[in-house]
């Protein structure tokens, strides 16, 4: 959640690390007004009152390397949502300028433009982090761009946290490839084969079957629908603060500690929402701040307490740092019970 050189591990890329490919055109504008007479784009440029790194700060969004609702293509990041005013393509990029320039296309474009700023990381507060570990020292020094991303769309971040539960990220990434294609909507706007998550209702109304041959289990496909059929009031959790918000999300059966930190990461941009329960986070932190490999979440959370209020980021920036122990068993295997 980077050695010298800033490799990309698989444990930098758990941290949010995105690559974002530049724009080989010499000139090329990066900015707003990318859309075209076939498909009108409403545009809106927005000033950060910082360094704004898009891979780093969308990163947490994406769901595998072919996640269909997010792309990126040279000097811009694509994401497809799905807003209460209805579905929406957003393109964002940088500009020479410092300014950061947004295309949006679809019924949710007016809503997900009014919420730029947060989605970038306006609400986020770097400079309350104080670094007291060399590691954290550098990989804070080395990442000025990284804000905390905002959606303020619960149940979208909430779905694909619930696939993850107890399986492979590979596993659980082709799961959402499946379920987002097969029972989600084409995005509006250019095509760039990207897709919007189904609705609440859709969700409710998957077959057992279609679970099943997407990989996921009873326990979470039950626990998608359950949240499903109260995604009114989860939505509310967006506007709560952390203690609140995680009591909402908890009152689902199926919804621990674990799930509901990594789901308000990102709909609520909360910087002290530190993952507990996770398999290997522990030990990530452990032993990049003490060398204690077998750490526990007890160990851990004694590591972060001096972070109190910044615990995620301080998780985050150990995660992009690639601070991971090395191996000692073969990786997990991987299932797929839809072949069953």
């Amino acid at each position: 959640m980077a050695g010298r050189f800033d490799p990309l591990t698989r444990t930098a890329i758990r941290g949010g690390r995105t690559a974002v490919p530049p724009d080989p055109r010499p000139g090329a504008d990066a900015g707003p007004g990318k859309g075209t007479q076939a498909h009108p784009a409403k545009t809106r440029t927005w000033t950060p009152p910082g360094p704004v790194d898009l891979g780093l700060t969308l990163g947490p969004l994406r769901r595998g390397p072919a996640d269909p609702t997010f792309r990126t293509t040279p000097g811009a990041v694509w994401r497809a949502t799905r807003t209460p005013a209805g579905p929406a393509t957003l393109r964002v990029a940088n500009q020479g300028s410092g300014e950061v320039g947004a295309d949006a296309w679809g019924p949710g474009a007016d809503w997900i433009l009014d919420r730029l700023p947060e989605l970038l990381g306006a609400a986020d507060d770097p400079a309350a982090f104080v670094p007291r570990h060399r590691l954290l020292h550098a990989s804070h020094r080395r990442r000025p761009g990284l804000r905390l991303t905002r959606t303020g769309l619960v149940l979208e971040s909430l779905i694909p946290v619930v696939l993850e539960q107890k399986v492979t990220a590979d596993e659980a990434y082709r799961a959402w490839r499946r379920l987002v294609r097969q029972y989600g909507e084409p995005a509006p706007g250019p095509d760039q084969g990207l897709y919007v998550m189904p609705d609440a209702r859709t969700w409710a109304m998957v077959p057992s079957w279609d679970w099943h041959k997407a990989g996921v289990d009873s326990k979470r496909s039950a626990t998608i629908v359950r949240a499903a059929r109260v995604a009114a009031r989860l939505e509310e959790a967006a506007a709560m603060d952390l203690p609140a918000a995680t009591a909402r999300l908890e009152l689902i059966p199926g919804i621990g500690p674990w799930t509901s930190a990594e789901t308000l990461q990102r709909s609520n941009g909360a910087a002290d929402a530190v993952t507990t329960g996770d398999l290997h986070l522990p030990g990530i932190v452990g032993f990049a701040l003490a060398g204690d490999r077998d750490a526990d979440d007890a160990a851990m959370l004694e590591l972060l307490a001096p972070y109190a209020g910044q615990r995620h980021r301080a998780a985050r920036l150990i995660l992009l740092a690639g601070a991971a122990p090395p191996r000692r068993t073969p990786r997990m295997p991987r299932g797929d019970i839809g072949r069953l």
